[in-house]
Formats: structure tokens, sequence, C-alpha cells
């Protein structure tokens, strides 16, 4: 539980983060999200309970903005060189250099390498921070609404480039998502929060759980048409809280 002074942000929030895998955390304005992913990254600490983490667990963080100063020229290669640790594990024998260039390739923005970082889209800026994230060799990628400011094209390559990362790399992902309509196919694993967990599983079975439907309401579910057959019967794995 965290609390703000004499307000209580969230409680009763108890959940794991399996390696390898994508978990989306979804809610209505002020559910807390925002203070969950501070909590994962212990920015804030629980007035109780406890976030657990394995021994020498790494975080990498992208946050929602990154606001620079606009009279300070600054290229992405130098942007990412200041915000970089000396290595990263997967690049040990490389030159900081080598490492930046090929994280880099990992988010497709090799060629903004020399740009300024104020000329660069929305997408592009994202990417870089993407990218300034992983050279931290991270354990845990958690980022804070990536897809913010995104058209719908842009949004579904950044979920298949998260996808393409979490293979390559080997990362868990967590990440903060307002967006319904893509958001069940980008993901492993869906929270639904409201101050407290209201549903939590695989995608199929949260969007379906009436407490989400009540959430955002006129949400329709995503369905989508396939040619294969899914194996065993669909149990549902939500759990609720009330008051």
């Amino acid at each position: 539980m965290s609390k703000s002074t004499n307000q209580c942000l969230i409680d009763d929030v108890t959940f794991d983060i399996s390696a390898k895998t994508i978990t989306t955390i979804i809610g209505p304005n002020g559910a807390g999200k925002t203070t969950l992913l501070r909590l994962i990254l212990k920015l804030l600490m629980p007035t109780s309970g406890a976030v657990i983490q394995k021994p020498g667990i790494k975080l990498g963080y992208m946050p929602q903005k990154l606001n620079l100063n606009v009279s300070l020229p600054l290229t992405v290669e130098r942007f990412l060189k200041l915000s970089s640790p000396v290595q990263s594990r997967f690049f040990v024998a490389r030159e900081k250099n080598d490492a930046i260039l090929s994280m880099l390739e990992q988010v497709n923005a090799c060629y903004t390498l020399k740009q300024n970082v104020h000329t660069l889209s929305g997408g592009e800026w994202q990417r870089v921070l993407l990218a300034r994230a992983l050279l931290q060799s991270p354990d845990v990628l958690v980022l804070d609404e990536p897809v913010q400011g995104l058209d719908l094209a842009g949004q579904s390559e950044f979920y298949q480039m998260l996808h393409h990362i979490r293979n390559v790399v080997g990362c868990a992902v967590v990440h903060v998502s307002h967006d319904l309509h893509l958001v069940w196919d980008a993901s492993d694993h869906v929270i639904c929060l409201n101050k407290h967990i209201c549903c939590l599983g695989h995608p199929d079975q949260v969007r379906l759980n009436p407490e989400v439907q009540r959430l955002f309401g006129g949400f329709l579910p995503y369905t989508h048409h396939h040619d294969h057959s899914h194996n065993g019967a669909n149990h549902s794995n939500c759990e609720h809280s009330h008051d």
C-alpha cells in the first residue's frame, strides 16, 4: 500500500512479474498506475507490504516524458552517452559507441545517431528513450505510457518492437497503457487497476471481465479471426476486491 498524506493511492495489490513476459497495466485516470510503476522502481516505498526483487536484478526505465532544454544542442549519440553506463553486459567486449549503435539497431533508429534530439519526431524520440532504457542492461524494462502521442500505426509498430526486444534481449516488460485496441495482442498478462487490482490474467480473460467493461464504458472487446484453434478450456484467473 502507498499513501500520500491521508489519501490511499493503491491498496491490496499483489502480482508477480515473470521473466520474458510482457505485462500491461490498464485502468482509468487516477487509478494509481504511475504510482505502481514508482513502487516497482523503488522510487516510492509502500506503507505496508513489500516489493520483492530477485537479488541483483536490474531495471530499465522509459519515462512518459523527458523534457530537455531546447537551447541545448544535443545529438542522439551524445544524449545516449550521457545516459548510459560505461558498459552493458550484453556488449562487454565492445566500446560504448558500439553498444549505443547496437541498441539503436534494436529499435530501428540507427539513422538518428547524429541528429539533434530536438528535431526528432515523436516516434523517433520514443525509440531513442527506449534505447536509453535498454542500455541499462535491464532484466525488467519498465515503460510509462510509451505509445502516448503516437498514431495507431506507430502504436502497432512500437508494440511489435517490444515483442522483438523481449525475445532478443530476454527481459521482462512492464508497461502502462491507455490503448485498448492493440493492448490485448501485445501482452502476455494484463492487470486492470483502479486503486486495487480489479482483474488480472491472460488478455482473453481480462477483456471480457464485467469490471473491465464497467470501467471502460462502451468499450467493445477486440476479436480476431484466424484459422487455428486453441486447445483446452478457457478458465478465468480474475480476482475481485470489494470494499
